[in-house]
């Protein structure tokens, strides 16, 4: 408290100097007590800045707050240092690792100006002291001159310490194995967790592990740590890494949360809500990452998915499920830590070792309370399985009694069944003879009858043909043998092509049959055939049975007239003259054989489809 007291009186008073006395091993200094000028135009060099004439423009701003920044203007910071003479040398340091670009103009005991480039836009091996944060050596019994032109893309905490070497040494060594522990702690719940996936193959513990992954590489980020060991080289990566990082915070988180709290059944509505808003934010994120960088800075929008999915906690867990409660306090633990950094960029408490790592301590414990989630969510279940197992057991034992009362009863009645089925079989044995002898009588009975009925459809079929052959069966009779058109050309193709099949155009023989018609078409040439082409009965207008009744009544030589013929025929007397001509010139050119054969290959054809049938 002396200390500060001390300093406040030297930077109002002792024109604007801080005199560092020689107990001080360290002095904190934020925007608020420093003297600095804000520049809109971004034209202002140094030598304007350090004019006699522009001194009275810097300001000193107690009530300065981060909504005040402006991350389109450059900033000028004015520190006047007076260093006591000691045996160790001093740092001066900035805390904000994410600053982008700061210009040291450094003049010690009104020797020239010096300049020092520091930020994260220029690569890590630029730096003179190969540390996370931003550093100057300074000599100890110097007075020294420093102006500070700072430029970033987004809010600079402009903080900075003036610390004896010792001080600083001992302070990094502490500040990295804290660190140490931190990442330690990360990856050993990573490699916990991967474990368990590779084992269990469940969703929720790959998501996990790459959600704390992604917390630990946005916290590397924000701790200057990627920068200095990850990708010391790349500076323009650098400025984006942390909201890529931020991002994939968020994506996990809410594809982590959703599993594991079974938001699609336990809280379907919300749980909608929360995959339009996993949408959006990947919108967000491949407009900032492809688009405008500038995009990353609204870091203020997760707290919509973190509130969300903190909410789908608090409702599951009102619901009833019990694995929600460490989940509800690991995320009271990260809002906690949110709203400690808010606080103390917004200086409304105090900066100390605490509160600078408090979103640290958070994190961690918001890691061990959702292990204790995944954790407790096992032992539950195994608690319900045991349960249940439990209840199967007894179940089973109660089973056994009421199976071995019924086993009793069963024996009981099957003897008696077994008694009645003995009687019951002498029975059906009895039953099997007399079958067996009566079969065998039917049997007997049997093949007399096929024995006659063979011999009476040999003697039909001699009838038949026998009639046919002395040409003297009526039309009823006749249609019993050439009964349908379809028959007909059935009877007509078999006869027509019953050796082998020629195209009469190309004289092909291969052909392609149709069912329906059961006409022939050629495979090469495509000429179609029909059974009654190139005969007698090509083109007749009247049903084919009808045509073949008038060729057999013509070779029977019977004397119907026309008028007779077309009676039965139910036809006209000019349309059986005039098949009975085309007959007539058939026999005159070719003789009566192959009409003759025609009728008998119909015939015996029709006869060995009903042998068949």
């Amino acid at each position: 408290m002396l200390f500060n007291l001390i300093f406040c009186f030297s930077l109002l008073f002792q024109q604007n100097t801080l005199t560092i006395l020689p107990g001080q091993a360290e002095t904190i200094l934020s925007i608020n007590e420093l003297y600095y000028f804000e520049d809109s135009t971004n034209q202002i060099n140094l030598e304007t800045i350090q004019s006699q004439a522009f001194q009275s423009r810097f300001i000193h701003s107690p009530r300065f707050k981060p909504e005040d920044y402006d991350r389109n203007s450059t900033y000028w910071v004015r520190l006047k240092l007076s260093l006591p003479e000691q045996k160790e040398n001093y740092v001066l340091e900035f805390y904000d690792q994410t600053i982008d670009s700061i210009n040291a103009y450094i003049s010690q005991n009104g020797q020239e100006f010096e300049m020092v480039k520091l930020g994260d836009a220029y690569p890590f091996s630029d730096k003179s002291l190969k540390h996370k944060n931003f550093d100057i050596l300074l000599s100890s019994g110097s007075d020294y001159i420093c102006y500070f032109k700072i430029n970033n893309s987004q809010y600079a905490d402009i903080r900075i310490a003036i610390k004896k070497i010792d001080r600083f040494i001992q302070y990094s060594l502490s500040e990295y194995m804290i660190y140490g522990i931190f990442y330690g702690m990360i990856i050993i719940i990573s490699l916990y967790n991967i474990l368990i996936f590779l084992a269990i193959k469940e969703k929720k513990y790959l998501y996990y592990t790459l959600y704390i992954l992604s917390v630990g590489l946005y916290a590397m980020c924000i701790d200057g740590i990627a920068y200095q060991y990850i990708w010391p080289n790349q500076p323009e990566w650098n400025q984006k890494a942390y909201g890529v990082a931020l991002f994939s915070i968020i994506f996990w988180s809410i594809l982590f949360s959703k599993i594991f709290l079974n938001t699609k059944v336990r809280s379907p509505r919300l749980h909608k809500i929360i995959h339009l808003v996993l949408i959006l934010r990947i919108l967000l994120f491949l407009a900032a990452l492809f688009i405008d960088n500038s995009l990353f800075r609204l870091r203020n929008i997760e707290i919509i998915p973190l509130s969300l999915i903190f909410l789908a906690g608090i409702l599951v867990l009102i619901r009833g499920y019990q694995p929600a409660r460490f989940f509800v306090v690991a995320y009271g633990f990260l809002f906690v830590g949110f709203l400690l950094k808010a606080l103390l960029m917004q200086s409304i408490i105090p900066f100390n070792i605490l509160t600078y790592y408090s979103l640290h301590l958070c994190f961690i414990l918001e890691m061990l309370f959702l292990t204790f989630a995944l954790s407790d969510r096992v032992r539950i279940l195994k608690d319900n399985r045991d349960k249940a197992l439990k209840r199967i057991v007894q179940q089973h034992e109660e089973n056994s009694k009421v199976i071995n009362r019924i086993n009793k009863e069963l024996e009981q009645k099957v003897e008696q069944r077994t008694e009645d089925l003995r009687i019951k079989n002498q029975q059906l044995e009895e039953s099997n003879h007399t079958i067996i002898r009566q079969s065998r009588e039917i049997a007997e009975i049997n093949s007399m009858l096929d024995l006659d009925n063979w011999r009476l459809k040999n003697n039909l079929k001699k009838v038949q043909k026998e009639r046919l052959l002395k040409r003297n069966l009526t039309y009823a009779e006749f249609l019993e043998i050439f009964k349908s058109k379809e028959w007909c050309l059935d009877i007509l193709a078999a006869f027509k092509w019953r050796k082998d099949y020629h195209c009469q155009k190309c004289n092909n023989e291969k052909y392609i049959e149709d069912s329906s018609t059961y006409a022939r078409r050629c495979t090469k040439c495509g000429y179609n055939e029909s059974p009654t082409a190139f005969t007698i009965f090509k083109g007749i207008k009247f049903p084919l049975p009808k045509a073949l009744f008038i060729v057999y009544s013509y070779l029977n030589e019977e004397n119907h007239t026309l008028d007779e013929m077309a009676n039965i025929l139910e036809m006209r007397r000019n349309t059986v003259w005039q098949f009975k001509h085309k007959i007539e010139d058939e026999v005159s050119k070719n003789g009566k054989t192959y009409l003759n054969e025609l009728l008998h290959f119909g015939y015996e054809r029709s006869i060995n489809f009903i042998d068949i049938q």
